[in-house]
């Protein structure tokens, strides 16, 4: 299984160096990247700092896996990678990295769309909003 779970925010290196190691693949002609970012929201009257992520590591891992090999049975893809971050990541941060490849366009942003919504609405994976005046609540994700 592939290693999702990023400790920390998603550094800019992180997704570069992503992106750079496929420039040897001559198979691909499309790539698409979906960056979540920690957003400013304000929840009664409250804004949001950070959010501090975690997870059911063992059956986190299982279920994007499952999302994984769907997407690949699903799309005519070459590759595709999903990263995750665990801890608090303060607003403006990069917590959510999807990087899906394949021969064509179209194959990659479907697969994109896929995989972002499945694992919002799949994987066991929990945001607690880290308020400005140091209150907090779990954070519940809204997919369309």
């Amino acid at each position: 299984m592939k290693q999702v779970f990023v400790k920390g925010p998603i550094t800019p290196d992180f997704i570069a160096t992503s992106i750079a190691k496929h420039q040897s693949k001559y198979e691909i002609g499309a790539h698409n990247i979906f960056l979540g970012q920690v957003r400013a929201d304000e929840v009664r009257n409250r804004k949001v700092a950070a959010i501090d992520f975690t997870c059911y590591e063992k059956m986190a891992n299982e279920v994007l896996h499952d999302i994984r090999e769907k997407a690949f049975r699903t799309f005519d893809l070459t590759c595709l990678h999903i990263y995750h971050s665990i801890g608090e990541i303060k607003v403006g941060e990069v917590c959510f990295f999807v990087f899906v490849s394949a021969k064509h366009s179209k194959d990659v942003y479907e697969a994109t769309e896929y995989l972002v919504n499945a694992v919002k609405k799949k994987a066991p994976i929990f945001g607690k909003e880290l308020f400005e005046d140091e209150t907090h609540q779990w954070k519940v994700n809204k997919t369309w």
